[in-house]
């Protein structure tokens, strides 16, 4: 005689091993990379086991960042994917919106592949902080090439790259600069590093030569 199935769904994956503690330390390089933009502020090793095609870093920063009172917007590459939905929602509690105008955060794992920066919130002018924190996954950071940064946290200068990126991407940035106090921030997060790309940050690039 055979079983009948229960039709038990996989649980998650495991969220942060010590919540308290580990939020704490995220938390912190979170915003010290905010604080200090273009600075590569190194992530503790948290051993996180993140379904595809959410990174370990993306992943880190949602669990610390997000809660049941932060709408989240996914890009396709990670909405398309039951088992990061699922993730998502167990350890944060977090409403996916389908309309990144209605997000607080978004996670883009296709950075290349980006909607246009302006179709996120940029707050108003009675509420500035009403605006999207985007989260984006890349593969590697540097500040030896890129764009120039200067503004708040920076004490002269700092250039700062990360890739893949549209090349859309930073004349979107520079746009998104002259909305201040309003626009969006940038947190990117490498395999092992975040950096931070606030809205008071001023950018300029330099012209080919």
């Amino acid at each position: 005689m055979t079983t009948p199935s229960l039709g038990l769904q996989k649980a998650p994956a495991p969220g942060l091993k010590n919540p308290v503690h580990d939020a704490q330390k995220i938390f912190k390089v979170a915003m010290n990379a905010l604080a200090r933009p273009g600075s590569l502020q190194e992530m503790p090793e948290l051993g996180l086991e993140v379904p595809a095609p959410l990174t370990q870093t993306v992943a880190a920063l949602a669990l610390t960042l997000l809660d049941y009172d932060t709408p989240v917007y996914l890009d396709p590459a990670l909405a398309q994917e039951v088992d990061v939905v699922d993730y998502l929602r167990f350890h944060t509690g977090a409403p996916i919106v389908a309309l990144a105008s209605d997000a607080a955060f978004a996670l883009i794992s296709d950075p290349a592949k980006m909607s246009a920066i302006s179709g996120f919130a940029v707050g108003t002018d009675e509420y500035p902080d009403r605006s999207t924190t985007l989260l984006i996954a890349v593969d590697d950071m540097t500040n030896t090439s890129g764009a120039t940064l200067s503004g708040p946290g920076i004490k002269t200068e700092t250039e700062f790259d990360a890739a893949p990126l549209s090349p859309a991407f930073w004349p979107q940035m520079i746009a998104n600069q002259t909305l201040y106090p309003l626009g969006v921030d940038v947190l990117f997060a490498s395999p092992t590093h975040v950096a931070g790309l606030p809205r008071s940050s001023k950018i300029s690039m330099k012209e080919a030569r």
